[in-house]
């Protein structure tokens, strides 16, 4: 694992691309997964469909790769500025690609205006998980930050399930919401919360920590307004009508 590592370490950028591309590999062969009725009748139906397919498989792979990382070496979460592992590099190495596939598929997509919030996301993102790659600092945090694909997993189930016109007060539907609920207070809250703690706690020690402080700032005033938007849409909307029914954060 150590010489692998080395060996990516000195071609950083070629890995970010190569999973890049094979993220890019993963959207093309979930083209030819069957997908529902409600979703094939319309263009940005399907593409949504796939995106989020992709997006889930992600979650899946790199939340569980967190967790594992942080248990395999706990002291991660207390020295986020210079620990990390050989796994937890190459684990934000394939993230990095994988947000980097994303965006450009949202752009290239013609759905860039509808889906604004999450490119802002993606571009912090890609900054941070960039710099940790290049510099060999703060992958710990990013690894931390990775906590949230936990929950990204029912959250992304629940926009697929809505594609699919699942209904609300199915029993699927009400699993995954609560569940989504959960890990959102405890996996995206916690993760960032705690972040943002450790660079106002250590902020005198920290090599930049005035860029990554308001990029935790930013990222957490989406994520509140996001929670939000999701409490009243699955627990409070009482048949409310919806506009906007393009825009992801809508959902």
């Amino acid at each position: 694992m150590d010489t692998w590592l080395n060996i990516v370490q000195k071609l950083p950028a070629l890995y970010v691309l190569c999973c890049s591309v094979i993220f890019r590999i993963v959207h093309r062969f979930l083209q030819t997964v069957p997908r529902p009725g409600t979703v094939k009748a319309d263009p940005w139906r399907t593409w949504k469909w796939r995106n989020l397919s992709v997006s889930l498989v992600h979650s899946l792979l790199t939340g569980i790769w967190a967790v594992a990382c942080v248990i395999q070496h706990p002291v991660m979460v207390h020295e986020i500025h210079s620990t990390y592992t050989p796994s937890a590099y190459m684990l934000v190495v394939v993230s990095s690609g994988y947000f980097i596939q994303d965006a450009a598929d949202i752009i290239f997509s013609g759905y860039a205006k509808a889906s604004w919030e999450f490119l802002l996301h993606h571009v912090m993102v890609i900054w941070c998980f960039l710099y940790a790659v290049f510099t060999h600092q703060y992958v710990a945090g990013s690894v931390v930050a990775l906590f949230v694909e936990v929950n990204s997993v029912f959250l992304h189930t629940r926009l697929l399930l809505k594609l699919a016109k699942v209904a609300q007060n199915s029993f699927i539907y009400t699993v995954n919401k609560l569940l989504n609920v959960v890990t959102y207070v405890t996996f995206r809250l916690g993760a960032q919360f705690y972040l943002t703690w450790y660079l106002i706690h250590h902020y005198s020690t920290l090599d930049h920590a005035l860029y990554f402080l308001i990029t935790m700032m930013l990222m957490n005033i989406m994520i509140l307004i996001y929670f939000y938007r999701l409490l009243r849409t699955d627990f409070f909307s009482k048949g409310r009508s919806r506009n906007s029914a393009r825009k992801f954060a809508e959902d």
